[in-house]
C-alpha cells in the first residue's frame, strides 16, 4: 500500500473522483430540480417530474464522466462500484477507500453548490432520497440492492479483461445501466443505488432519515454482483495469496484472472473503465 500512496498516479485517480463526482451530481440532481422553475410561455409549476428526463441525465452523465476520467481513475463515481470492484479484486484496499472518501467528498460539494443556486426553491429537497409512500424499509431496502445488483453486474461484464466479444461503448453502456436503475427506482425510494450521492443531499440538509438504506442496498447489491459474476456466471480462478496481493498493492496485471487465458494480462484493456488503467498507463496507454 505504501508504495501505491507515493505515486502521483493515484493522487491524479483520486482527484480525478473528486472532479468527476462533483459533475455528475451537479449535472444529475439540478435536472431533478430544474421542473421546479415556471417557464414564462409554458407555465410548469405543479407539473410532475419528468423521470425519463431525470434518468437520462443520470445515466448520460456518468457515461460522459466515464468518458473523460476513465482512463485515469477507472470513473467508479460510486462507493457501491469501488466495493464491488475491490471484492472482485481488481483494486487495493487503499484505492478503495481513498475513492469513496473522494466520491463523497465531490457530492457534498456539488449539492453545497446546487442549494446556493436553487436556494429560492421552496421546500428544496437537493435530490434528497426518501421512500415514498407505502414504502417501507423493507421494500425501499430490496429496491435499492436489486437497482445496484444490475449496475455492478454490468461494470463487472463491461471491465472484464477475459472478453473478447465486446464492442460499442463500454461508458455508454454502463450509463444505460444507471439510467436503468432510476427509470426503476426513482417512484419508490428516489433512486440512490449510489451511496455518494445520496449522502450528499443527506448532509447538506441535515436530514438522515431511513439513509442508512441508501448505503446498505447498494453495498448488497453489490457484493451479490460480485458473487454472481466472479464465483457463477464467470469464475475466476485464484486463490486467497492472490487475492491479498492485489488488496494489499493493487498489482492487477500480476494477478491470473482465468487459468484458461493465462495471456489476459498481456491484452490491453478493452474498456476505458477497468480500474487499473492508471497503474499500466505508462507500459500500455489503453485505448480511450
Amino acid at each position: 500500500m505504501a508504495s501505491e500512496f507515493k505515486k502521483k498516479l493515484f493522487w491524479r485517480a483520486v482527484v480525478a473522483e473528486f472532479l468527476a463526482m462533483t459533475l455528475f451530481v451537479f449535472i444529475s440532481i439540478g435536472s431533478a430540480l430544474g421542473f421546479h422553475y415556471p417557464i414564462k410561455s409554458n407555465q410548469t409549476t405543479g407539473a410532475v417530474q419528468d423521470n425519463v428526463k431525470v434518468s437520462l441525465a443520470f445515466g448520460l452523465s456518468i457515461a460522459t464522466m466515464a468518458q473523460s476520467v476513465g482512463h485515469i481513475s477507472g470513473a467508479h463515481l460510486n462507493p457501491a462500484v469501488t466495493l464491488g470492484l475491490l471484492l472482485s479484486c481488481q483494486i487495493s484496499v487503499l484505492r478503495a477507500i481513498m475513492y469513496i472518501i473522494a466520491q463523497c467528498v465531490g457530492a457534498i460539494v456539488a449539492t453545497a453548490i446546487l442549494s446556493g443556486i436553487t436556494s429560492s426553491l421552496p421546500d428544496n429537497s437537493l435530490g434528497l432520497n426518501a421512500l415514498a409512500p407505502g414504502v417501507n424499509s423493507g421494500q425501499g431496502l430490496g429496491i435499492e440492492i436489486i437497482g445496484t445488483l444490475q449496475l455492478v453486474l454490468c461494470v463487472l461484464a463491461t471491465t472484464d479483461r477475459r472478453r473478447r466479444d465486446l464492442g460499442g461503448s463500454g461508458p455508454l453502456a454502463i450509463g444505460f445501466s444507471v439510467a436503468l436503475g432510476h427509470l426503476l427506482a426513482i417512484d419508490y425510494t428516489g433512486c440512490g443505488i449510489n451511496p455518494a450521492r445520496s449522502f450528499g443531499s443527506s448532509v447538506i440538509t441535515h436530514n438522515f432519515q431511513d439513509h442508512w438504506i441508501f448505503w446498505v442496498g447498494p453495498f448488497i447489491g453489490a457484493a451479490l454482483a460480485v458473487l454472481i459474476y466472479d464465483f457463477i456466471l464467470a469464475p475466476r480462478s485464484s486463490d486467497l495469496t492472490d487475492r491479498v496481493k492485489v488488496w494489499t498493492s493493487g498489482q492487477v496485471e500480476e494477478y491470473d484472472l482465468d487459468a484458461d487465458d493465462i495471456n489476459s494480462r498481456d491484452q490491453d484493456f478493452p474498456i476505458t473503465h477497468s480500474l487499473e488503467v492508471t497503474k499500466e498507463v505508462k507500459e500500455r496507454d489503453p485505448p480511450c
